[in-house]
């Protein structure tokens, strides 16, 4: 079984390889019992919030990691993937801004680094 800081960098490192912007990493073991870390995200639009949810569940499922819950309709603007250790929040620009839960969370040393992908020169 992955280690719940691995789960949580390997969610960053699929939800960046799959166009997620401003990803951050929260340890909040120390501050709550229902998760070690907290993944936040943003989708593009509606669509693409939709997306990166399902390629995140699709990606970890082969490794066979399922969510034990799961919530976010589909015309939400913020869907929860509740991996037991590692909680995933995947929001629209404008909800991520007007709910602002790393503000809830971020106590100044809990930021876990997390460097997304460069973009490569063209060639």
């Amino acid at each position: 079984m992955m280690e719940p800081r691995e789960l949580a960098k390997k969610i960053a490192e699929i939800l960046d390889n799959k166009g997620a912007n401003d990803i951050q990493i929260l340890e909040v073991g120390h501050m709550t019992s229902i998760a070690d870390f907290f993944v936040v995200a943003s989708g593009r639009n509606v669509q693409s919030v939709h997306t990166l949810a399902e390629d995140l569940e699709d990606r970890l499922a082969e490794e066979g990691l399922t969510p034990r819950r799961k919530d976010g309709p589909n015309n939400t603007k913020w869907i929860v993937l509740d991996y037991a250790h590692v909680i995933v929040h995947i929001f629209h620009p404008e909800e991520r801004q007007y709910y602002n839960i790393e503000r809830l969370w971020q106590d100044g040393d809990n930021q876990i680094t997390f460097a997304p992908l460069e973009e490569k020169p063209a060639e």
